[in-house]
């Protein structure tokens, strides 16, 4: 591979200067006036620099199409599932014009789809009937401190009666008892009842523990002078008897302070035949910005995200059961930022690399590691260089997945930290005592990069910006490819759009890359002007797809048993020498934690292909795969689609 990377290298150098020798040759000045622009143009439409860097390609969609795009998945169907809900656009969430349109890259056709509720910066992952599962969104935007006119925040709710719970409906006022103010809850909240807690060696009841509940309150009127500065107790207006002895509220500073976004705790199955959202239960915690994970046995890991009232969710991780379609609290609590890199290990534990994409405090759980979801045990994972801005880094599992080796890329400082990192760290979590080594560098300190497995075991690393959301014009266009087996990068050709905050990539079963979004907080280097948001999807056709020709595949099964073969029919079987299966992508926030490339086992007879997938459950995760297979030169035939139950 490195021979073979540096003679197209070499390749690259001598064709772009025989085109610059040849057109000065004819005329210097005509060179000259040709400008930059257009010489660039003829040069990245040449099939020789085709052939040696692939091409990138703008798709605009037609206008009454066109979204601001946050999320995007890979269906079975090979249709890609575009998500905006409200896309970072407050107009949209108060008039509730929620969108998702259905892109099919081959046909061209986008169709608009029914959006139920606010998935704008939900989760998503893939499920093993070929449904998406998603879960999370926005409840309320955020407000930055100037545009909040109503003091507000966190009330915890008493219930000291421990034969029942009480539930308070939305608009229950609570008064302070020193300071005298009125604040009014937005949501109801049912508070659970007191604990009888005993003396565990002579049984005598020593207290009532309060039950507690947790609701976001505003000030009755606007202003200043209804602020809180202190801790206060409150009385909750409209109960008597025994519910207002017992039932009462504490809030520590009620304040005109900026307001996170707060989330919910709608959860929804995307059928992808029937192209619609089904409803199912809602977690039981809120939550914007979560990881979802698959694990072990099937089930789904919902991890992190701001709660209903803003706070980050404290550790409150919840499991979903795709059989019964209900959610259930893992038995022990651990924290996380938002949007945590969580990816499940070969062992069935789940590795945490680190990276995130933004909210929560900078000293808790930030640190990488092994976590046992079951025990609750984490093993940190030492040596991550660039350790303090691991916020908007990207992880991937590098190819084959049976290496266990993992790739986390850039990456910045906590929130709108200015630092960004160059950095690549590669952990190998087969070693006897894993820990990170760095390797290659970026030429730039990146934040938001995009990395996407490829078929002939390569990874695209594209985009992203130097500054927090591409501040002060700093996006990154470039791209690159890397190359597992010599752990070094090979320059390719340069993006067309910028993407930073918001945007993602998706391989798609022909070996194409889609890219999609970006959401710039400025659109100038002085940072006077407002960004737009980018809905430009872009295709890139990497190198291996401007060959002669390309291995073909069909015939075979649709479903795989692990451990189980099927034949399928090439032509081409006598020089295939690897066969994948590549798990659909779903991305977001540089977070996709779905992306995993399995080598298989093959034998070619004649024109027959017959391929072993593996055995391990954890490593072959339940679903719909693309299968790929690659000949001697690294060109992939267009994936088949293939189920393992």
């Amino acid at each position: 591979m490195k021979d073979r990377a540096g003679r197209r290298r070499a390749r690259r150098f001598a064709i772009g200067t025989a085109v610059v020798v040849a057109l000065a040759g004819m005329n210097g000045p005509w060179l000259y006036r040709f400008g930059t622009e257009k010489y660039h143009q003829y040069k990245i439409n040449q099939p020789e620099y085709k052939a040696a860097n692939g091409k990138w390609e703008i798709v605009e969609f037609p206008e009454e199409y066109r979204q601001n795009t946050i999320h995007a998945a890979l269906l079975r169907t090979g249709k890609v599932l575009l998500v905006a809900g409200s896309g970072n656009n407050q107009d949209n969430f108060d008039a509730k014009q929620y969108d998702t349109r259905i892109w099919d890259p081959v046909k061209g056709t986008i169709k608009k789809v029914p959006t139920p509720t606010d998935l704008f910066c939900t989760g998503h992952t893939q499920l093993a009937n070929g449904n998406l599962l998603i879960a999370g969104g926005t409840k309320r935007y955020e407000k930055l401190k100037g545009d909040v006119t109503k003091a507000g925040g966190l009330m915890i709710v008493h219930n000291e009666n421990p034969d029942k719970p009480i539930t308070l409906p939305a608009g229950t006022k609570f008064t302070g008892k020193e300071n005298g103010k009125t604040f009014v809850s937005k949501d109801p909240v049912l508070v659970p009842r007191a604990e009888k807690v005993f003396d565990k060696e002579t049984g005598k009841f020593l207290r009532n523990d309060p039950g507690l509940g947790r609701i976001y309150v505003e000030a009755a009127k606007s202003g200043q002078k209804y602020a809180t500065g202190t801790q206060d107790n409150y009385t909750v207006q409209g109960l008597s008897g025994d519910d207002a002895r017992n039932t009462y509220g504490i809030a520590e500073k009620l304040a005109l302070d900026k307001k996170d976004f707060q989330g919910i705790r709608d959860a929804f199955e995307f059928d992808p035949v029937a192209e619609k959202y089904i409803k199912v239960d809602p977690m039981h915690e809120a939550r914007w910005y979560p990881t979802l994970t698959t694990l072990s046995d099937g089930k789904i890991l919902s991890v992190s995200g701001l709660d209903d009232i803003g706070q980050i969710v404290p550790g409150k991780n919840e499991i979903y059961d795709p059989k019964t379609k209900e959610w259930t609290y893992t038995d022990k609590e651990r924290q996380f930022p938002t949007y945590p890199a969580l990816f499940l290990m070969q062992n069935g534990k789940v590795f945490y690399s680190g990276a995130n994409a933004g909210y929560g405090p900078d000293d808790v759980g930030r640190d990488p590691g092994i976590w046992d979801v079951e025990t609750n045990k984490f093993t940190e994972v030492p040596g991550m260089s660039d350790a303090n801005m691991l916020e908007t880094a990207n992880t991937v599992l590098l190819p084959p997945a049976q290496d266990e080796k993992y790739m986390v890329i850039g990456g910045g400082g906590v929130g709108e930290s200015k630092l960004s990192s160059e950095k690549t760290r590669i952990a190998d979590l087969k070693a006897d005592d894993p820990k990170f080594v760095d390797g290659p560098s970026l030429e730039k300190g990146t934040r938001y990069p995009q990395a996407s497995v490829l078929p002939d075991d390569s990874v695209l690393v594209s985009g992203g910006s130097e500054d927090y959301r591409g501040r002060s014009d700093s996006n990154i266009l470039q791209a690159r490819l890397y190359h597992p087996e010599t752990n070094e990068f090979e320059r390719v050709a340069d993006p067309l759009v910028g993407r930073n905050y918001h945007s993602g990539s998706i391989l798609l079963p022909d070996g194409r890359l889609m890219f999609f979004g970006s959401d710039s907080l400025y659109a100038d280097k002085a940072n006077t002007k407002p960004g737009k948001f980018e809905q430009r999807i872009e295709i890139y056709t990497p190198p291996y797809l401007y060959r002669d020709s390309r291995p073909d595949l069909s015939g075979g099964p649709q479903t795989i048993e692990r451990g189980e073969s099927g034949t399928f029919t090439s032509r081409a079987a006598g020089s295939v020498k690897k066969v994948r299966l590549i798990r659909p992508s779903a991305s977001t926030h540089v977070t996709d934690v779905d992306q995993r490339s399995i080598a298989l086992d093959f034998k070619a007879d004649g024109d027959k292909l017959t391929v072993t997938v593996p055995g391990n459950k954890n490593l072959v995760q339940s679903g719909w795969y693309m299968m790929f297979v690659t000949d001697g030169e690294g060109t992939p035939s267009k994936a088949e689609w293939v189920r393992v139950p």
